[in-house]
């Protein structure tokens, strides 16, 4: 599938750009309402700011909240596109329901399908409740676009943005980034004012830590990874004030490990880091982290997050691995 030929070389390219998706907006949807699927990553966050500069009240919000996030990041959510942007923010608290329907799957595909699936249908449940909604509204990327497949291109992966609408239920889709790289929607969400720690979050799959605990999922998993990747991101943020690594982040391996404490035998988890380079996703090399800084995201782990007793790193670039483990 071809792209429109953006320019994203300058401030005033980019305004135009935002100008230009802005009035497209605007004609598309003209006095109707729009419900937008916010995950409060940078894909979506852009997609939600851009629809609010757009058409502002006529716009609504549903985040839901799977219980796969990072640490801390249901809160930010709400800090950031209800306390400050002002938005209509619907938050959907369904860690529980996921966690019964994902019980014993290890497959990623079925994980992925899983995940996604149940998403559209709380989504939709939601939706359902609302009057006059006449266009949906996701963060999908030129990236989702060409790993999922079209016409004539070979399947990666499932992503959770093919809707699969409920039998009697319809909307238009509207995605505007959807011929966008990741670097450009960073640019544009810059643009739009969204504060750093949004512009600049660490991309994250729309299954979540689904898919980065490798295998069966269980909440004490799923805690053990949100630790170390906390853990992960200080570390590396406070060392990368350049923003040389385009992403870091942890996989917690579906194997246990001996180990030595105190002098006594340990058997728990290994967790693996993954930090690499790249511009568009598309490709990636292996960040070079120096070996201080990676003897000191070791020692933290170890010593802070219960159940962990060894750290690897991963240094396989994109292609032949991809970004995600799953």
């Amino acid at each position: 599938m071809s792209r429109p030929d953006y320019d994203f070389s300058s401030p005033e390219a980019i305004a135009a750009v935002v100008e230009e998706q802005v009035a497209h907006l605007r004609e598309t949807i003209g006095s109707d309402r729009v419900i937008c699927a916010l995950s409060g990553g940078v894909d979506s966050a852009v997609t939600a700011t851009l629809l609010h500069k757009a058409i502002g009240d006529q716009l609504t919000c549903i985040f839901v909240d799977h219980g796969l996030m990072r640490k801390d990041e249901p809160a930010q959510i709400e800090a950031v596109f209800r306390d400050q942007f002002k938005m209509d923010l619907v938050h959907l608290d369904r860690e529980d329901r996921y966690l019964g329907l994902l019980a014993g799957v290890t497959d990623p595909e079925e994980k992925r399908k899983i995940i996604g699936g149940e998403f559209w249908k709380i989504f939709f449940e939601e939706a359902e409740k609302l009057d006059g909604v006449k266009f949906l509204a996701q963060g999908t990327i030129y990236p989702d676009i060409i790993e999922t497949g079209t016409e004539g291109t070979e399947h990666v992966k499932y992503h959770h943005n093919v809707v699969p609408f409920p039998e009697g239920v319809h909307f238009e889709l509207v995605e505007p980034v959807k011929y966008f790289y990741k670097d450009e929607v960073r640019k544009v969400g810059a643009y739009l004012g969204l504060p750093d720690h949004i512009v600049w979050r660490q991309p994250f799959p729309g299954p979540g830590l689904g898919v980065r605990v490798v295998g069966a999922l269980t909440k004490e998993k799923l805690d053990i990874l949100r630790e170390a990747d906390a853990i992960v991101r200080e570390e590396i943020a406070a060392w990368d004030t350049q923003r040389s690594v385009w992403q870091y982040f942890c996989i917690l391996v579906d194997v246990q490990c001996t180990g030595t404490e105190d002098g006594k035998r340990t058997y728990a988890r290994p967790v693996v880091i993954r930090a690499i380079r790249s511009t568009n996703a598309m490709t990636a090399d292996v960040a070079e982290l120096p070996y201080e800084l990676l003897t000191k995201l070791s020692t933290r782990i170890v010593a802070e997050v219960e159940g962990v007793n060894r750290v690897t790193y991963d240094v396989t670039p994109k292609p032949p691995a991809t970004i995600e483990w799953e």
